[in-house]
């Protein structure tokens, strides 16, 4: 059972806010996020980090602007999740904006496999490019940018992924995470690293006089696009990527976002007058994701590229309907995983590392992830490449799966703080060349792809490294909280305004504990827990969602607020999170 804690929160930094005119309740939660100014937590565009910080980036513009003037022609390499397409789309509009003549490509999960390859360079051949530039990915395509080169067309690499031991040979790399940098955001998805490459571009087309006569391009439009592709690749939210994502959420609020984005909130039956940070993450996004995962995310481009609203809305049911797929998909591949972990114990192993040939591979990050949630161990999924369908067994790491196995395996991972994963990866690397063919990815995710035959050895591997770097208090859970909160500050308006405020990665939002006695709970659509709760004379409605398990009469919760609105009704419900039994 995971531990709860109470999140420190520095008295100064708390006085500082208070004295500064924000609520007792408010300043104590950012305070506790590190926030010391009402600045960092006003997200004003002109507070953004300037895009010369970034390494090369002005070396981008001017190629940029050359090949603009040369009348050339741009191809976008995307990747194939929700930041990709949402980078593309990005670059796509803001090179036309800035007068560009641009295409765009994106390989196909199943086909192609990840980032600029030779094979993908081949491909983006026949376009007959005179400049290839490449979004969420690019830093690790060594080989790639070779054949690019060897083809005679030059490569502007922007990416935010931590490179490897050695760099692409490209005309320009522009990636926060690249050596040599200073960028003070570290965090900027792909999606944040293509927009600052457009304000620098427009920076360099102003000084060129493209605007003497004429009005410069408005790059605001983007920052809907620039939004939802950083919080769907769940990035640290510091205070440069709040802003753009506040900023974006602004323009989804007024009615400005782009048709595509407005197709996808109707087609999640969300509201984008009230958009949060909860529908671009777990709504928008894993629409948009769903695209790469089952089928081509070229369809979740075009919806995202969309001008005309039915044509948007005729793609976003498409992605709607995959996104479907990819629930039943997972479903199985969970259902079968945790009946055969049924008997696993964490206590055994510091990781998890899970094979089946005929696991479908765009879903196997996701598979990850749920295992990773419930085992609370850095984890490992694993299934024959280009393999397209799902189900079958699995077996837990340490030891032999018995199962065959057939031409090169994917693998997609997931971590728990304490554990960089993309360097643990680096470190089985190291230590058994060849065991791991390629690799990338964060502190918290990453993908990999072994030689047949050789799972149970990266199991062991795996295994010994994941001991090595893990303090083993990291792998008992934690539950962090903002303590307990007045029982008189419970109201439906401070719900409403945490729901609309800009929490994420490293950000998180707040949950809140205290001791309640249950009066009253019953099951509802089979799967919830409904509840009343009191606590200091008060009395609130809660929620317990996906436990059906009766609660003891008095309880111990971490908990969430929850904005309800039912037949025009607005209430505030309390979401538990986690109970303990209480005295």
């Amino acid at each position: 059972m995971p531990s709860v804690t109470i999140r420190p929160c520095p008295a100064e930094a708390r006085t500082a806010l208070e004295q500064a005119g924000l609520a007792p309740a408010w300043a104590r939660l950012y305070a506790a996020r590190g926030v010391t100014h009402p600045e960092q937590i006003a997200h004003r565009l002109p507070q953004l980090l300037p895009p010369a910080g970034l390494l090369h980036i002005e070396r981008a513009a001017v190629l940029l602007a050359d090949a603009i003037h040369a009348n050339k022609r741009l191809l976008i390499i995307a990747d194939y999740d929700a930041d990709g397409a949402t980078a593309c789309a990005v670059g796509v509009r803001g090179l036309t904006l800035l007068g560009a003549q641009v295409d765009f490509l994106v390989p196909n999960r199943l086909e192609h496999g990840y980032g600029l390859t030779p094979d993908i360079v081949k491909l983006a051949a026949e376009r007959r490019p005179d400049l290839i530039v490449t979004v969420d990915n690019g830093i690790a395509a060594v080989d790639g940018v070779a054949a690019a080169n060897a083809l005679g067309i030059p490569v502007l690499v922007t990416d935010h992924h931590l490179p490897g031991d050695a760099l692409p040979d490209a005309a320009c790399i522009v990636n926060p995470n690249q050596p040599g940098c200073g960028f003070a955001s570290k965090h900027l998805a792909g999606v944040g690293v293509m927009f600052y490459v457009l304000l620098a571009l427009r920076a360099e087309l102003r000084q060129r006089g493209a605007y003497a006569a004429q009005s410069e391009p408005d790059l605001r439009v983007l920052l809907d696009l620039v939004a939802l592709g950083t919080v769907a690749d769940v990035v640290r939210l510091d205070a440069n990527n709040r802003t753009l994502v506040e900023n974006g959420l602004a323009r989804m609020r007024t009615g400005k976002a782009c048709a595509g984005i407005n197709a996808l909130f109707r087609a999640a039956a969300r509201d984008p007058a009230r958009a949060t940070v909860f529908d671009l993450g777990f709504m928008l996004g894993p629409r948009l994701n769903a695209a790469g995962r089952i089928d081509d995310m070229a369809l979740g481009i075009e919806c995202l590229l969309a001008d005309n609203p039915a044509t948007a809305q005729q793609l976003a049911q498409r992605l709607d309907t995959l996104n479907r797929t990819r629930r039943d998909v997972e479903s199985d591949m969970l259902e079968d995983a945790l009946a055969i972990l049924a008997s696993f114990s964490p206590t055994d192993s510091h990781s998890l590392t899970a094979y089946q040939p005929d696991w479908h591979i765009g879903v196997i990050g996701i598979l990850a992830s749920r295992l990773k949630d419930k085992f609370h161990r850095p984890t490992i999924v694993l299934a024959n490449s280009g393999n397209g369908g799902a189900g079958g067994s699995l077996q837990p790491q340490p030891g032999p799966t018995g199962l065959p196995l057939s031409g090169e395996l994917k693998g997609s991972g997931r971590s728990i703080p304490g554990l960089h994963l993309r360097d643990a990866l680096d470190l089985v690397d190291k230590r058994h060349p060849g065991l791991i063919l390629k690799f990338g990815g964060h502190a918290m995710a990453a993908g990999l792809s072994l030689p047949a035959g050789r799972h149970d050895e990266f199991s062991q591997a795996f295994e010994a490294v994941v001991r090595e770097l893990i303090d083993p208090a990291d792998l008992e859970g934690v539950i962090e909280t903002d303590g307990e909160l007045d029982a008189a500050d419970h109201s439906y308006q401070l719900a409403i305004d945490l729901d609309h405020a800009v929490w994420g990665q490293g950000f998180p939002a707040p949950l809140f504990s205290a001791t309640f006695d249950v009066m009253a709970q019953r099951v509802v659509s089979e799967k919830h827990l409904k509840l009343k709760l009191a606590r200091d004379g008060e009395v609130f409605e809660a929620m317990r969602f996906f436990h059906p398990d009766p609660l003891p009469g008095r309880i111990r919760a971490v908990y969430a607020l929850m904005p309800n609105e039912y037949n025009g009704q607005q209430s505030l419900q309390l979401k538990l999170q986690h109970w303990e039994p209480a005295s």
